[in-house]
């Protein structure tokens, strides 16, 4: 199965500030929030992070034995001249058109329709290949990424289209689970966050 951890809480997260390739720290509650993720990641045997410093800064405090590989399809939706912003910047029409277009890159960046293609096409390859972790059901791989792509993750495990990621919330230091059930990806589990962390 698969482990998909939201980073615990960032320095920009903590501003308020639209972070996207902005190479921003956790702050101390976010080390905090990944300490707390260790009890509940038994049995992985795999770790991938995106290239981004707060995701390879939970996964090195949540699975200190695993050293995490750096994946880039799961690295934060480039928000482009919006990275770094106050989301209060960001009218509700602005916010209305992302919602609407799918294919409307942020700020000049990335649109999330361009996430749920390296995303699902990492996943892809993990459901195709019945010797990964995916389809094994005692050996876990853990993904530490970002809100965009964890969403993204979880519109391909239950075979929607991604805009229904606007209608989803993922929590800083969160677990979302997929498994695999009669060969088809299954979410086992959503957005859970341990009590110590909410």
């Amino acid at each position: 199965m698969i482990h998909l951890i939201r980073h615990g809480q960032s320095t920009s997260n903590a501003a308020n500030l639209l972070v996207g390739r902005g190479d921003t720290p956790l702050s101390d509650t976010g080390r905090e929030q990944a300490l707390a993720l260790r009890p509940y990641l038994a049995n992985v045997v795999e770790v991938w992070s995106s290239p981004l410093q707060r995701a390879k800064e939970t996964a090195a405090l949540a699975i200190p034995h695993i050293e995490a590989k750096v994946q880039e399809a799961f690295i934060e939706v480039d928000y482009g001249s919006l990275d770094g912003q106050p989301l209060s910047t960001i009218s509700s029409e602005e916010w209305r058109a992302f919602e609407h277009d799918h294919d409307l890159a942020f700020g000049g960046g990335e649109s999330l329709h361009q996430v749920d293609s390296r995303v699902h096409a990492a996943l892809d390859e993990l459901l195709e290949d019945t010797a990964s972790l995916l389809h094994d059901s005692e050996r876990h791989l853990v993904i530490v990424s970002h809100m965009s792509p964890v969403k993204s993750a979880v519109a391909w495990a239950l075979g929607v289209p991604g805009s229904v990621a606007w209608r989803t919330r993922v929590s800083n230091a969160s677990i979302s689970t997929i498994v695999i059930r009669s060969g088809s990806p299954s979410l086992m589990h959503f957005n859970m966050v341990p009590p110590a962390v909410r």
